[in-house]
């Protein structure tokens, strides 16, 4: 099993829901954060000559945990869904997860999930 976390911009998030259902992913996890990279932030102005940099951006995480054999397609399904080919498309972090346990069935593994 993998856990698949990207950062998006929050109007992608609809698109890369049903990008991951397509695939039958029902099951994530939707953060509103806020955050920077290469995008830097911006510069609004306030008033007349004030200007305020704001350095943190709100942006949307989306985790999910899937069958490792289904990782490849899925990454590919949710840069087709997000990526718009400007600065501040956002980041997809893959990294393994040992164990999944549904609490109320008990059920382990794939079938946790």
């Amino acid at each position: 099993m993998v856990k698949v976390e990207c950062i998006i911009r929050p109007n992608r998030v609809s698109a890369v829901k049903d990008a991951l259902s397509d695939f039958g992913v029902h099951g994530m996890t939707v953060t509103e954060v806020i955050g920077c990279g290469l995008q830097k932030g911006h510069a609004e102005e306030l008033g007349w000559n004030t200007e305020l940099n704001i350095n943190l951006l709100p942006k949307t995480k989306v985790e999910t945990v899937v069958p490792e054999e289904k990782v490849r397609e899925i990454v590919a399904a949710i840069i087709g869904a997000a990526k718009t080919g400007e600065i501040g498309d956002g980041k997809i972090f893959v990294s393994p997860v040992t164990e999944a346990i549904r609490i109320r069935t008990g059920e382990t593994g794939n079938a946790a999930i």
